[in-house]
């Protein structure tokens, strides 16, 4: 089984803040794939199941994404290699995004809160640009507020297509 899981915070203020780009995107491929979630307090996420596959969302905050995962993970016995966190990263520009496999955190809590939790960093990460603050309109910005924005305008044209893409060939990525 794999399990494919969008990072975010809960609420609906943070809904659509660049944080929860990853919680977006797999809103939007359970929905190609006619999915509803189940909420599973005791493991702290919202999930569906399509035979061999799980997917959904943390319903923890950012920083503790780790517990939720690490709990899907031993409840359903899903080795670390077959998980799939899709998350926001600063290190990307907006429209850009990356697959990899086995790499650090590169300073992104609720990456860290995983790989701790996990006892690894062996798992697969779809890393969806949101750019870093230095490179905006207000560069002094501390990262922590940057974040739980919300993409300008001009952003949410870039990225609606890379998120498009992503969903469109998602059965490619987890092959």
């Amino acid at each position: 089984m794999k399990l494919i899981i969008g990072l975010g915070n809960p609420g609906k203020e943070y809904q659509n803040t660049r944080h929860n780009i990853g919680q977006n995107t797999v809103n939007q491929i359970m929905a190609k794939l006619g999915l509803s979630p189940k909420a599973y307090p005791k493991l702290q996420a919202s999930l569906a199941k399509d035979g061999d596959l799980l997917i959904g969302s943390t319903t923890t905050y950012m920083n503790l994404s780790g517990e939720s995962v690490q709990s899907i993970a031993n409840f359903f016995k899903i080795d670390p290699s077959d998980v799939y966190l899709i998350h926001d990263d600063l290190d990307l520009a907006v429209g850009e995004w990356k697959l990899q496999f086995d790499r650090g955190s590169a300073g992104h809590n609720g990456v860290k809160s995983v790989a701790q939790h996990l006892g690894t960093q062996a798992f697969h990460r779809i890393r969806i640009g949101v750019d870093h603050p230095r490179n905006s309109s207000n560069p002094n910005l501390p990262v922590e507020d940057y974040v739980l924005l919300p993409f300008s305008p001009d952003e949410l044209v870039i990225i609606k297509p890379t998120i498009d893409k992503i969903v469109q060939d998602f059965d490619k990525l987890i092959s």
